[in-house]
Order: C-alpha cells, then sequence, then structure tokens
C-alpha cells in the first residue's frame, strides 16, 4: 500500500506469503520464545527491584534502577526501526537476547566477586534496556505474516500471543517469588539470564529460512538520508491520525504509572506491609493468570462487542482500583481480588489494540510504525520508578499510591472524553498518506492504531496494565 510521495522501496520489499499448505511452526517457535522471554521478564520484574531495595536498602535507588533501564528502551524504540527491517527481525530477535543475558548474568556475578557498584547495575540495566525493545519488536511484528502462514485468523493470533505472554507472566511471577525467598534475588538473575539465551535459540534455529523474519533483500545501500527517510516514514504515519496520537499518550502515561507500581509502590508495600517477596509473586501471578483468562475469552468471544467499550472498561478496571485498595489496606485479600478483577480486564486490551494495528500498519512499514509508537508510550516509563521511589520517600507510601491512582483514572477516561476513540470500533485497512494532512485534520484521515508495548510489554512493552520491558 501507498499514498502519494511516500518513500517505499517496491525493489526490497518482502514476497507475498507462499499460497502453499498452512505451516504453524513458525507461528509456534514465536509463541514458545515469547513465553520463554516474558518468564524470565516476570523474574526481573521481582528479582531486579528487590535485589536493589536488599543492596541499597533505598526506594529512591530502586527507582533510579528503573529509570536507567526503561530510558535506553525509549532511545532504541526511537531509532531502531528501519534497523530491525534491514538487519532482519531473526538477527535482531537473536543478538538482544544474547547481549540481555550476558549483561543480566554479570550483575550476580560482579556482586558475589564483591566488585558490584551502584553504578555498575544502573549500566548494566541500561544496556538490557537499549537492546530488549529491537528483540520485542522483532518477534511481535512476525505475527500477522505467520499467522497467514499458519491459517489462523489474525484476531485469534493476536490473542493467542497475549494470552502465552500472560501466561508465562503468571508462572513466572509465582516461581520469582519462591525463588527471591528462597535462593536470592542474585540467584533468580542468573535464571532470567538463561531464558533470553533459551528465547534466542528457539529464534535462530525456529525461524531459520522463514521470508519475514529475514532482511530485506537488496536494499539500497546504506546512507544517514536514507535511514531518516525511512524513520521518517513511521513517525508520520503515526502523526497522521489523532487516534494514533490519543492512544500512544494514553498508554504512556499509563505506562510511567505502571513502572512505579512495579519497580517501587508494590515491591515497598509488600515489603513493609504484605510479608515479602513471596506475597510479591503471588499478587503479580494472581494478576498475570487473570489476565490470561481475559486475553483468551476476548479470542473466544471478544469480536462481538464494541472495541472502545471493552476497551475502556478493561482499562477501568485494572488501572486505579490497585492503587487504591493497596493505599487502604495493608493485608493481602483484598488486594488479591481486586488485582483479580484488574487482570481479567487488563486481559483484553493488548489483543484489542494488536488486532487494530495490525488491521492497519502495512508491511512495509510495520517495523518502523511499531518502534514509533513503542517509542512513544514508554516515553513516560523512566520517569515512572524514579517519581515513584522518590515521593514514596518524600511523603510515604499511601500518598504516592493515592497519587498515582488518581492520575491512572484521569487518564483511563480518555476513550469516553475524546471523540476520535470511536474510530476503534470501525479502523480502515487505507492508513493516512504519509505525505497527506497533519494530524489533527478532517476527521477521514483518522485511523485505528495501538502500540505495542512491553511487557513486561510491550513488547512493546504490552501497554497499559502490563509491566513495562525489562
Amino acid at each position: 500500500m501507498s499514498g502519494p510521495g511516500k518513500h517505499v522501496h517496491p525493489s526490497h520489499l518482502r514476497p507475498p506469503p507462499s499460497p502453499l499448505s498452512p505451516n504453524r511452526t513458525p507461528l509456534a517457535t514465536v509463541l514458545a520464545a515469547n513465553a520463554v522471554s516474558v518468564t524470565g521478564n516476570s523474574l526481573t520484574l521481582i528479582g531486579v527491584p528487590w535485589f536493589a531495595l536488599d543492596t541499597t536498602g533505598s526506594p529512591g535507588k530502586a527507582g533510579l534502577v528503573a529509570f536507567c533501564a526503561a530510558v535506553p528502551v525509549v532511545v532504541s524504540a526511537i531509532v531502531g526501526g528501519p534497523v530491525i527491517d534491514r538487519i532482519g527481525r531473526r538477527r535482531i530477535s537473536v543478538a538482544s537476547d544474547l547481549v540481555c543475558a550476558l549483561a543480566l548474568a554479570a550483575i550476580p556475578l560482579l556482586h558475589r566477586a564483591g566488585l558490584l557498584e551502584f553504578w555498575m547495575l544502573c549500566a548494566l540495566m541500561a544496556v538490557t534496556g537499549l537492546f530488549h525493545a529491537p528483540g520485542e519488536t522483532a518477534r511481535s511484528v512476525l505475527v500477522p505474516d505467520l499467522a497467514r502462514h499458519a491459517g489462523t485468523p489474525l484476531a485469534r493470533a493476536a490473542s493467542l500471543y497475549d494470552a502465552v505472554s500472560r501466561g508465562a507472566r503468571m508462572t513466572g511471577a509465582a516461581l520469582a517469588g519462591v525463588l527471591v525467598a528462597v535462593l536470592g534475588a542474585d540467584s533468580v538473575l542468573y535464571l532470567d539470564a538463561v531464558t533470553f539465551g533459551l528465547s534466542a535459540l528457539l529464534i535462530l534455529v525456529g525461524l531459520r529460512g522463514v521470508g519475514a523474519a529475514a532482511p530485506l533483500p537488496d536494499p539500497p545501500p546504506f546512507s544517514l538520508s536514507g535511514y531518516r527517510a525511512d524513520l521518517r516514514e513511521g513517525y508520520t504515519f503515526v502523526l497522521r491520525s489523532r487516534l494514533i496520537l490519543g492512544i500512544v499518550v494514553m498508554v504512556m502515561v499509563t505506562n510511567g504509572l505502571n513502572q512505579g507500581w512495579s519497580s517501587v509502590l508494590l515491591p515497598v508495600h509488600a515489603r513493609e506491609n504484605l510479608g515479602g517477596p513471596a506475597a510479591l509473586g503471588l499478587m503479580v501471578a494472581v494478576f498475570g493468570g487473570c489476565a490470561l483468562l481475559g486475553a483468551l475469552a476476548y479470542g473466544v468471544v471478544g469480536h462481538r462487542f464494541p472495541r472502545r467499550a471493552l476497551f475502556t472498561v478493561g482499562f477501568l478496571l485494572c488501572g486505579a482500583p490497585p492503587y487504591v485498595t493497596a493505599a487502604l489496606t495493608d493485608t493481602t485479600a483484598p488486594l488479591l481480588v481486586v488485582l483479580a478483577a484488574g487482570g481479567f480486564g487488563a486481559g483484553v486490551l493488548n489483543p484489542i489494540l494488536a488486532t487494530v494495528k495490525y488491521e492497519v500498519v502495512p508491511d512495509e512499514l510495520r517495523s518502523r510504525v511499531s518502534g514509533v509508537s513503542t517509542a512513544g508510550v514508554l516515553l513516560a516509563t523512566p520517569l515512572g520508578g524514579l517519581a515513584a521511589g522518590q515521593l514514596v520517600e518524600g511523603a510515604g507510601l499511601t500518598v504516592a499510591l493515592f497519587a498515582f491512582g488518581g492520575v491512572y483514572f484521569l487518564a483511563t477516561l480518555a476513550p469516553m472524553v475524546f471523540p476520535s476513540w470511536r474510530t476503534m470500533d470501525a479502523p480502515r485497512t487505507d492508513a493516512p498518506p504519509v505525505d497527506g494532512p497533519p494530524a489533527g485534520g478532517p476527521p477521514e484521515t483518522e485511523r485505528g492504531l495501538s502500540s505495542s508495548g512491553p511487557s513486561r510489554p510491550a513488547p512493546a512493552p504490552a501497554p497499559g496494565a502490563s509491566p513495562p520491558p525489562r
């Protein structure tokens, strides 16, 4: 698909999917690799904040570690889209996983040798952030092509991708809580490094010969002007739609709040009021398990409901209630109930956003648009953990929880307040021309699109309800 003045290189676009009999192995490989990676992500979600709290005793320093891990994610997402296409999605995924494995393994190795300084911990987490986002993006943008090859409907493939992530997150969180309590946070980081290595191996072997995962054939010689043009295409595509901007801004805010919750607020609440890392693992596991149920339910019946209404209800359930409940009680049971309901609501969010994105973005722009939207939704993530840590130290945990919950509630009202969100229920498959009218133009330029995120997505970093990337 192209528009007037669109900067596309027809000579090096990937060939269309083969009409041969369905082949489900590549899709299954990506799902398995994502499951392994997200399981390790859950280990990081619990292991790193607990390691920082154990070794420094300071919520503020734990927030600073989260800040250092998140800033490079944004940087790599901003500039990485064209690089993914040129080098190849398979190669980028494998390389990013291997670098992250080495960086994570170095943390406990240096600590046990008595050599780990606080700045080293921040630097190593920055390395994982820098290399994690391109690998997540490379895997997620393969889903539409692999779904076609597998003969699987796109909405079902998107739901499967998110359901696998949710299930892995639930399992990993439960495992992490027990392992941190029994073995210590540094041992959990070793296991996390192993998950990165296994994910790299799965992609290396399972996607060999898959055209959609290969580098672009016969790309033009690299030049800064060509790179800037490729990068500009992704940004222009996103900026042409008020709906896209609305989604990116909303999820940017909620992802920043989620980072503060997962890296500082919930670990501090668990340490001070809930009994320790086992309770923290239980909380994350319950949320992830119910989110898995929500994603599976959406895959079965979700398409029958209006997307905007379902998206709004899901966000209202998973957003402010956990913060307010944690602020009002220091017992486990009420928070578990609220997290269970919120998890189910969160489960519908990523499939909705992923389906809309896959319907709208053409293959030749998918990596670039995904990189731009990932950068946008993660823009506030570095500040979330930092702000949470400083607020806890300055005003106390209860004030911080109420403040974050209040902002979250206001952010989740956006789909009901702004008219541009109505187009989420009727996305078009014709994208706005790259050289078309600017954002804020007439309504006919609006398109339904989501950001891609981490779950701890995103991954994409899953936007909204998912934890931010490692």
